[in-house]
């Protein structure tokens, strides 16, 4: 059995093609199923967020480069243009991955608390579709309780540590006045409620949360005391604001360069600072060429990112000893699950190779011999004695060395007794 990871993040790729990849709930649950249908002994877990997208693997037979092929076919997106962004890890390396990245070891904004919220909702789906088993339900509940304890024994979540805290931040380094500022907030799930708490604690008072559902902006608006408006009345708004900080789930850009400068033409005020933290964006690229419009994405908040991080080193370090004590209690319950298997092969095995023999060996003037039963008897009481003297050091292996290394002590027989049981008689003599 084989642990795989495939996938892309903000550190391997850029976000006009973590964008081509992304996935909603919808496409998750979807891309699971085909999966199963396809590649039915296997387990799979998908996770997507804004700054990654990974495709996790349990199996004996799929590889990386099935996993690579299937994300680029789901959403029509030529080989090519992924290929160099791509990562993949396996087994004890998959694990520590999901472990990091659970932990939010490996988040643009080390020490968010959203990523674990993300990785159980990629879990849940993938429960719902059916797609995970033993090793991945073993291997996700580990990353769960690897991120509690990271997060209860070390200060690493303390301050502002997510991407809407880190974008305020940005907002607040460009924006001299932010208090008196006019501010949209454009979304109001999860992040959209993050901005809001975080401008607040900067001193922000002019915020306006503008949502597609207007009773969820309304609802959040009433809790934090600030002004909702309807989705219809978005352009109005940007028409004199100061700062827009867009978040909105939507698959397709809200404004595009042509569409955003008409309302730029008809402003009361000068600049408007867009800092757009969704995947799929919110706003065209080129909309920054238009004059007095400064855009940031999320790939433009890495000077804030690297602060964030550098004040979290003596964290990080303690967070990774965690991680990799858990990995390594992980591995060795992987291990030992593979050597029941294993040793059920070995075996099937020794006894194919046995019966081999005694086949090869009554023939001819043999066939009829009184002594066939016997002989076939005493050659099993041979095999299971030396299959006893194996397992015997394959526990001591186990005892010594872990069973991860017993178990590829296992595979490794299990091969070399495929290839002789594979092997032509006439060569088994030559070796002889």
């Amino acid at each position: 059995m084989k642990i795989l990871v495939v996938g892309l993040n903000h550190k391997s790729a850029p976000i006009d093609v973590r964008e081509k990849l992304a996935f909603d709930p919808e496409q998750v649950l979807r891309a699971l199923r085909e999966l199963k249908h396809r590649f039915s002994e296997a387990e799979f877990v998908l996770l997507s967020t804004c700054n990654r997208v990974e495709l996790y693997c349990a199996s004996r037979s799929v590889g990386w480069e099935d996993l690579a092929k299937f994300l680029s076919e789901f959403h029509d997106v030529p080989w090519e243009e992924i290929q160099e962004y791509l990562y993949h890890y396996n087994d004890e390396d998959s694990v520590r991955h999901l472990l990091t990245v659970a932990s939010s070891l490996d988040s643009l904004v080390v020490g968010e608390a959203q990523i674990i919220g993300q990785v159980k909702e990629g879990y849940r789906l993938a429960c719902a579709a059916k797609s995970t088993g033993k090793i991945l339900n073993r291997l996700f509940h580990c990353a769960f309780t690897t991120s509690k304890k990271v997060h209860t024994i070390t200060s690493i979540a303390h301050g502002r540590v997510s991407v809407a805290g880190v974008a305020v931040e940005l907002a607040m380094q460009l924006f001299a006045h932010i208090s008196s500022a006019k501010v949209i907030v454009i979304g109001a799930g999860e992040m959209g409620e993050l901005l809001v708490q975080h401008l607040q604690q900067i001193g922000s008072k002019n915020i306006t949360i503008v949502n597609r559902s207007y009773d969820r902006g309304l609802n959040l608006a009433k809790q934090y005391g600030i002004k909702a408006q309807k989705w219809e009345e978005l352009e109005e708004q940007l028409t004199d604001a100061d700062i827009a900080i867009a978040s909105a789930s939507v698959q397709d850009y809200l404004f595009k360069k042509e569409s955003l400068k008409k309302i730029i033409d008809s402003r009361r005020k000068g600049r408007l600072l867009v800092i757009d933290i969704a995947v799929p964006r919110n706003f065209e690229p080129s909309v920054n060429e238009i004059e007095d419009v400064y855009l940031y994405s999320i790939d433009d908040l890495s000077a804030v990112v690297e602060q964030n991080r550098k004040a979290r080193e003596e964290d990080i370090v303690r967070s990774m000893e965690i991680v990799y004590e858990n990995v390594a209690d992980f591995m060795e319950w992987f291990g030992a699950c593979d050597i029941g298997p294993l040793i059920g092969q070995m075996k099937k095995k020794f006894a194919e190779i046995s019966e081999n023999e005694m086949k090869n060996f009554f023939v001819g003037n043999r066939q009829e011999a009184s002594c066939q039963e016997v002989m076939e008897a005493m050659v099993k009481r041979i095999v299971n004695k030396l299959l006893h003297c194996v397992i015997k050091n394959v526990n001591t292996v186990a005892k010594e060395n872990g069973a991860t290394e017993a178990a590829r002590l296992v595979d490794r027989i299990v091969r070399q007794a495929k290839e002789i049981a594979a092997e032509p008689n006439d060569k088994k003599d030559e070796q002889s």
